[in-house]
């Protein structure tokens, strides 16, 4: 936590959209990669707005279970269109914070509008963790056939938690609403190895560029609509 603050709202001059980021299994908020990849999206115009979960603004390590995890996900998101109401939105997060996010999109709408739509975009993932390490299976991502927004996966070729070969037929089964962009070389945290000639903050802006045309994409086609 940073003095006590469970949330952050970073909003770049002339921001045109906004992200709602929860964090991982392991970190907060204020992890290195979540402040890295929000200051990425702030130079692309994306604002974000970055919360911890219950039992990380409490200080502990063990993560809350999806009853906790799940509400807490949406009250941010809610706090987040307060916070920004003339931001298009879309909602994400890293590893379990993106899992977490996409189990309450497929209870309903993150962010309900009057109509019964949702004011959330589309879900953005930085890692979805398809399964353990060691332990492949694609169980985890049986909810998301019940998400009704478009989904982008940001994946790392050398993620342990979500082999590609078992990871691409999901994205496929998903149909057009579903896109995966694969960084090369990055492995779970999106760290790569200096011989890949690359470097983490490479990778970061990678994903933010990747990120923020997606959503230019997904706004456009409802203006369109």
């Amino acid at each position: 936590m940073n003095g006590g603050q469970t949330e952050v709202l970073l909003r770049p001059d002339g921001a045109w959209s906004l992200l709602v980021l929860a964090h991982g299994a392991g970190a907060g908020m204020n992890h290195p990669f979540m402040e890295g990849v929000a200051a990425a999206l702030a130079r692309e115009g994306v604002a974000s707005y970055r919360f911890d979960f219950p039992y990380m603004a409490a200080g502990r390590k063990l993560p809350d279970r999806p009853p906790i995890l799940v509400p807490a996900v949406r009250q941010a998101v809610s706090a987040a269109q307060a916070a920004a109401p003339d931001l298009p939105l879309f909602a994400g997060g890293k590893s379990m914070g993106g899992r977490m996010t996409s189990t309450a999109a497929a209870e309903g709408p993150l962010c309900p509008r009057p109509d019964g739509g949702d004011r959330v975009r589309g879900l953005i993932f930085l890692g979805f963790p398809l399964h353990s390490p060691g332990k492949p299976g694609v169980v985890r991502a049986d909810h998301l056939d019940a998400v009704e927004l478009p989904v982008l996966f940001l994946q790392g070729d050398r993620d342990r938690l979500a082999h590609l070969e078992l990871l691409r037929p999901v994205v496929a089964r998903l149909g057009g609403r579903a896109t995966l962009h694969v960084a090369r070389g990055a492995d779970h945290g999106f760290h790569v190895l200096k011989r890949s000639g690359r470097s983490d903050e490479d990778v970061l802006q990678e994903l933010a560029a990747t990120a923020a045309t997606w959503m230019r994409r997904w706004i456009e086609s409802r203006r369109e609509a």
